[in-house]
């Protein structure tokens, strides 16, 4: 039995509205729609990205992908009772569809082959060709509208009716609503990020108890310092004066009307 997403709790974080679900009621209700998963990124990203903002005021399923933010979230009082961390979900919706044929997947993100390598796992572990397509976009594709307009073909070639996209935030988001429209035939959009690269076999998450101790974005940085360093130690720190302005009553939405 399916849940109206008007009749589920919201938790204001920011200038969010989280949904708080379980990952057993997620995939029992999501028929349509699209999912979005913040993180602390995220939320710090939409306090200066207007066209983030707009999407997640579209999106119809916006659920906490963070143990992080669950945890903070107490911290405002009502807090976020549970996490769907994007890739854990993807996998459970693919054992939930298994066997419904009205279900078929597209996958789109990762680099070279990874799309691929992430249908053909995919693929062997549901004993059917559950994703129809899968595609790994060039870098920069997103303001090329020849490569656009070929992977909206390609999608509705398919005959999707999901499509995984993961390119990160916020190209994942805006390219789904910059081009749904293009796509009726699809019915459900997931904006789960690395989940692809996690499909493909080509990044090993953290191990459970790492994830359990709300160190898993630790695990990540371990393995790739370089690359998050400015993220996770210079962006997102960003996100703690903001929510002690939410706690203090001061904070305001820099996007609000």
């Amino acid at each position: 039995m399916t849940q109206s997403v008007e009749k589920l709790q919201h938790v204001r974080v920011l200038n969010a509205n989280i949904l708080s679900i379980t990952q057993e009621d997620l995939l029992r209700s999501l028929q349509e729609g699209v999912l979005i998963t913040p993180n602390v990124d995220h939320l710090v990203k939409l306090q200066h990205d207007r066209g983030l903002y707009d999407c997640y005021q579209q999106a119809e399923w916006v659920v906490c992908d963070s143990r992080v933010l669950r945890l903070l979230s107490f911290l405002i009082g009502r807090p976020i009772r549970h996490v769907v961390a994007g890739s854990d979900f993807f996998p459970a919706y693919c054992q939930f569809h298994q066997h419904d044929e009205s279900c078929r997947i597209f996958v789109l993100g990762g680099l070279d082959d990874t799309a691929m390598d992430a249908q053909r796992n995919i693929n062997q572990r549901a004993g059917r060709q559950l994703v129809v397509g899968a595609c790994s976009p060039s870098l920069g594709f997103e303001t090329n509208r020849e490569e656009c307009e070929r992977i909206v073909e390609m999608i509705n070639a398919s005959g999707a009716s999901t499509v995984l996209v993961g390119l990160g935030c916020p190209k994942q988001e805006k390219w789904i609503f910059d081009f749904k429209k293009q796509m009726p035939q699809v019915k459900v959009w997931m904006a789960l990020g690395a989940t692809v690269d996690f499909e493909a076999g080509h990044t090993r998450r953290a191990p459970k108890v790492w994830r359990v101790l709300c160190m898993e974005w630790l695990h990540r940085f371990l393995h790739e310092p370089k690359r998050l360093y400015h993220r996770y130690w210079m962006e997102d720190m960003k996100f703690f004066v903001y929510l002690f302005k939410q706690l203090i009553g001061t904070y305001k939405n820099p996007f609000a009307e």
